[in-house]
């Protein structure tokens, strides 16, 4: 298992506070900032993910709990709306993203906004967040998007247009957890519901249907 890089911002501050209170033979102190250390550097642990998922699957973004399967207006194309997998995060789950499908990056915007519990259905529309499409080999276009929440301070979605993916691939992360929003056409069959807990990167949630 391997440490995102965002975590060193959190992790040495407190891992130098620790080592001044051992100094100054404040072993307490010492001991509770040390833990905290690595409590926060649990948040930014990523973990080795593998999938032989066929190629027509769509994998989880996000690892979580699917809080409601419902529709997100004119997010891919501007055409309509698309079927839509909410997956809320807490600061239990992993807080690294992956790429649901390989392909090209044909959008990657970021929204500044509040910090609604992300939970509430209002989050979505009014969050911090940041959006990806994804366009597929054979056309198709995914969306992801990653929301702030009341613990999560910032998005993180490194993915500029013209970048190709592999399904998988880290795609970024949000902090201290919160929720990934995942768009998808109507030719596409879900296979999650509600409730059901999620490993990004291995867990598929929906299957592109036979013509």
């Amino acid at each position: 298992m391997t440490f995102a890089k965002e975590s060193l911002p959190f992790v040495v501050p407190l891992g130098i506070a620790a080592l001044v209170m051992v100094l100054f033979g404040q072993t307490p102190w010492a001991a509770g900032l040390g833990s905290l250390a690595i409590l926060i550097l649990l948040f930014f642990r990523v973990p080795k993910r593998h999938s032989e998922a066929p190629e027509d699957s769509i994998l989880a973004p996000a690892n979580g709990r699917i809080l409601r399967l419902d529709r997100s207006p004119a997010l891919l194309d501007g055409k309509g709306d698309a079927q839509r997998i909410v997956t809320f995060l807490s600061v239990f789950d992993v807080h690294v993203q992956r790429t649901p499908v390989s392909g090209e990056v044909v959008e990657s915007r970021f929204t500044p906004g509040r910090k609604v519990a992300a939970f509430k259905e209002e989050a979505g529309s009014v969050n911090e967040n940041h959006f990806i499409v994804l366009r597929r080999r054979n056309g198709d276009l995914i969306g992801v998007r990653q929301l702030a929440g009341l613990v999560a301070r910032r998005v993180v979605c490194p993915l500029l247009p013209g970048d190709q993916v592999q399904q998988g691939d880290l795609m970024g992360l949000i902090k201290f957890g919160s929720r990934v929003d995942l768009m998808l056409p109507d030719n596409y069959e879900i296979l999650v519901r509600p409730g059901d807990r999620l490993r990004e990167g291995e867990t598929v949630v929906a299957r592109r249907r036979t013509p």
